[in-house]
């Protein structure tokens, strides 16, 4: 069994809904990759508005299953910033493909629908490219 969380059971779908289970962690994850949110007051701007004790409780599952990694601001010992490591930018062809699905039976805005018509173009593409540009993210 690999470090990070506490499993229910061996299965692959069942360990990752430990981890992502509820849509804020995926919410999160996903201003992470798509709009460049990085910090706590950032992710409370988001249009679905996240409470701040379910915002703080999902940043820290994901810290602990390292999804993200949290760094200190240099000239702000309170202030937070957070990006995704290599195994939450590893979840990018997951959420695109759910850009996919939602695009196939719902209307959605713009840019996700953009997404949605480059995955389908070019998914392995488009993942490399996003993916180098969030592996450069800092401060």
């Amino acid at each position: 069994m690999k470090k990070g969380i506490d499993q229910r059971s061996p299965c692959p779908v069942s360990i990752t809904l430990d981890i992502m289970g509820d849509k804020w962690s995926l919410l999160i994850i996903r201003d992470m990759m798509f709009y460049n949110k990085n910090t706590y007051g950032d992710f409370l701007k988001s249009p679905e508005q996240i409470a701040t004790n379910i915002l703080s409780d999902r940043l820290i599952q994901l810290e602990k299953a390292g999804i993200i990694v949290v760094e200190k601001y240099p000239d702000n010992k309170i202030k937070k910033f957070y990006k995704l490591s290599q195994k939450g930018i590893d979840l990018m062809p997951i959420i695109l493909e759910i850009a996919v699905w939602g695009d196939k039976y719902f209307e959605i805005p713009e840019y996700p629908k953009t997404l949605a018509k480059e995955t389908k173009k070019d998914r392995d593409g488009l993942v490399k490219h996003l993916s180098t540009k969030l592996k450069k993210v800092k401060q």
